[in-house]
């Protein structure tokens, strides 16, 4: 389906993906096309709803500056799938010890491993980026309780809110491990860190901005180059965070299965970050909030909720798109909207058959609280070709 609404009063017009978009990510859109930096258009994907600053589910293109906030605090958050050698038949009957297997393997929510579990190949790889990035910016360590102890025991840990790990099964009855989640508290205090330091350094300019939240770094000034560098460390530290934890689930699962094996890993991609890229001549960066990479033959996870359908998918590349597609359904519905609008009961019917949780913690997540994911991806076939559609049966959640 192409785009089927365009908004046109801003700087730079704003392309998107789904006829239903709220006011709030509206005005959320039309703010940030009114930056004077933003290259050719803004791109918003399927999913797209209201988030902090920046629309959840857009593609921003932007030369010569980077918003932080656009990226988030979740930076590198993102998705791992991995396909077993296994079929449905190999499951047990009862999915309970599977799911408490995988939860004493991975901490979830606030908590952390006891001691450093990571591999010490991985701590190596990132500590010293991590160093310069104290060294330079004192006030990070300040913002973490124990910083070293905790970005090193949190590798290969969940968090919590929409973040989780699945086993699923795909339409050949092949069973998946899929997981999500991102930089942890690490992640958190130098996004929070650096969107602070992006609205101190702009001043008194910031009152030139649609939204505050939108203060941005541009090349050539103070600390951008410093946000350059800790996001990207973030961004790696996320995609080792979710190795690490497949890792940590793949031990587990071997111990309670009889039989195991690993066909291939899918992909393990962000869909909160910002890289360098060539889109219409130009080489800009590309801030993804919300959304994949889906350049031509590029393979991606895109999750429904707890109780809905995902899909591992290949890129098409598309141009107006910025070779990205979206990240999963989207919210339709608060969390706080959620909470009063559904009981413990409603989780439970409509999370029939996964064994999961199913308590008055998890009401927030409820699939009722997304958008259809089959409309979310009829409304992309432009973006993506479907290679494996899954269907949890066991889902963790912080």
């Amino acid at each position: 389906m192409p785009i089927l609404k365009t908004m046109s009063k801003g700087k730079v017009p704003v392309k998107i993906y789904t006829d239903e978009v709220d006011h709030g990510a509206m005005q959320q859109l039309y703010n940030i096309s009114q930056l004077p930096f933003i290259h050719s258009h803004v791109a918003a994907m399927p999913d797209v709803h209201l988030g902090k600053g920046a629309t959840v589910g857009s593609v921003i293109p932007t030369k010569g500056a980077i918003i932080p906030a656009a990226v988030g605090v979740d930076i590198g958050c993102g998705m791992n799938a991995l396909r077993l050698s296994i079929k449905a038949d190999d499951l047990p009957d009862n999915l309970h010890g599977i799911r408490m297997a995988i939860e004493a393997a991975v901490p979830v929510g606030f908590a952390m491993h006891k001691q450093d579990r990571a591999r010490q190949s991985t701590i190596r790889a990132l500590s010293g980026g991590l160093d310069t990035i104290l060294r330079q910016h004192k006030k990070i360590y300040a913002m973490q309780k124990r910083p070293y102890q905790t970005w090193i025991r949190q590798i290969g840990t969940l968090g919590g809110g929409n973040h989780f790990i699945e086993l699923c099964l795909d339409e050949n009855d092949d069973v998946w491990i899929m997981l999500h989640s991102g930089s942890r508290g690490i992640g958190n205090v130098i996004g929070q860190y650096f969107i602070e330091l992006a609205k101190k350094d702009m001043g008194q300019h910031i009152v030139n901005l649609p939204d505050k939240e939108l203060a941005y770094f541009t090349e050539g000034a103070q600390h951008f180059d410093d946000y350059v560098y800790a996001v990207e460390w973030a961004q790696d530290y996320a995609m080792a965070n979710r190795r690490e934890m497949m890792h940590f689930i793949v031990e587990a699962l071997r111990k309670k299965l009889r039989k195991f094996g690993i066909t291939k890993e899918a992909i393990n991609c962000h869909h909160n970050y910002v890289s360098y890229e060539t889109h219409f001549d130009e080489k800009v960066f590309v801030t993804r909030k919300g959304a994949i990479r889906a350049g031509v033959d590029e393979l991606g996870i895109i999750p429904g909720s707890m109780g809905a359908k995902s899909f591992i998918v290949r890129g098409k590349g598309s141009q107006q798109s910025f070779c990205s597609c979206s990240h999963g359904a989207g919210r339709k519905m608060s969390r706080s909207a959620a909470k009063r609008q559904f009981s413990q009961e409603d989780v439970s019917a409509q999370t029939e058959g996964v064994e999961c949780r199913k308590d008055k913690g998890v009401i927030d997540e409820i699939p009722a609280a997304y958008k259809d994911i089959d409309k979310v991806m009829d409304n992309q076939h432009d973006l993506v070709e479907v290679l494996h559609t899954l269907k949890q049966v066991v889902c963790v959640k912080g």
